[in-house]
Parts: structure tokens; sequence; C-alpha cells
């Protein structure tokens, strides 16, 4: 697998382990989902699920016939390439207007939560459920 940024330069970590800094090739051995975290200084941090599917000639039975009777070894090389996106600065009138607003909230006795990362779901894990009153009768049992 290969990583390549845009600007280059950016320390790259696959997994939570740190690979080095990009454009970087290390080697992989399962494919499926992998959790890529790029870091630069004066860009944002980019985090990505990048899905590798796994190649026609893994598939059983084809990879008995092409690890054992192939000719000529197969590699497989994954590329990945990243846009860095520039960090946006703050100014100061905006960030001393923010923590005037964080002071004022939490003299009024207001809790203020931390601000975190908006997280990828496709969908509520309630639409995982449909309603109470939509659910199928139960079966009748014979006996």
């Amino acid at each position: 697998m290969t990583i390549r940024t845009n600007p280059p330069g950016a320390v790259a970590f696959v997994d939570d382990q740190r690979i080095g800094v990009t454009p970087i090739s290390t080697p992989f051995t399962y494919y499926g989902t992998r959790k890529i975290q790029l870091f630069k200084d004066g860009f944002e941090p980019l985090t990505v699920k990048q899905q590798f599917s796994v190649p026609w000639y893994e598939y059983p039975p084809l990879d008995f016939f092409v690890e054992n009777l192939w000719p000529r070894e197969i590699r497989d090389e994954r590329i990945v390439d990243f846009e860095m996106i520039p960090q946006q600065i703050v100014p100061n009138e905006e960030l001393l207007g923010r923590a005037e607003t964080l002071r004022g909230t939490s003299q009024a006795g207001y809790v203020t939560p931390l601000w975190t990362a908006p997280t990828e779901q496709p969908f509520p894990a309630s639409d995982l459920r449909p309603p109470v009153n939509q659910l199928p009768p139960p079966p009748n049992s014979v006996r």
C-alpha cells in the first residue's frame, strides 16, 4: 500500500500505528477497512476509513491455483492519494468572543459540552428497528 498526499510530508498512521512520512509504502497482509490518519503542520488532520477489496485471485478455489500453479508472482499494489486542506486560522476577535460567551454561560450555571468532531453515521441506530406498532404479529404455535 502506498500513501501519497498533496502536499507531501504528512505523518501517516495506519490502524493507529505510525508508518512514516508521505509518500510512504508499507506492506499489508489483510484486506478490509483500514483507518488512515494524516497529520501535517499548517493543515487540518485527516482521518479516513479506506476500504481495500479482495482481488479476484484471492477467492476460493482460485486462490489455490494462483498460489500453487501460477507461473509468476502476483503483487497487489494499492495506491491511495489524499488532498490535505490548509488549516483555518481563527481571528483573535472571534476567539475572544467565543471565550467570553463560554465564560458567561459557565457563570450563569450552564454546562457547556466540549466540542467533538462529528462522526460519520449513514443513519441513526433507531432506524435499524421498525417502530413498535409496525412489528409483525407473533407466529401461531402449532402443537
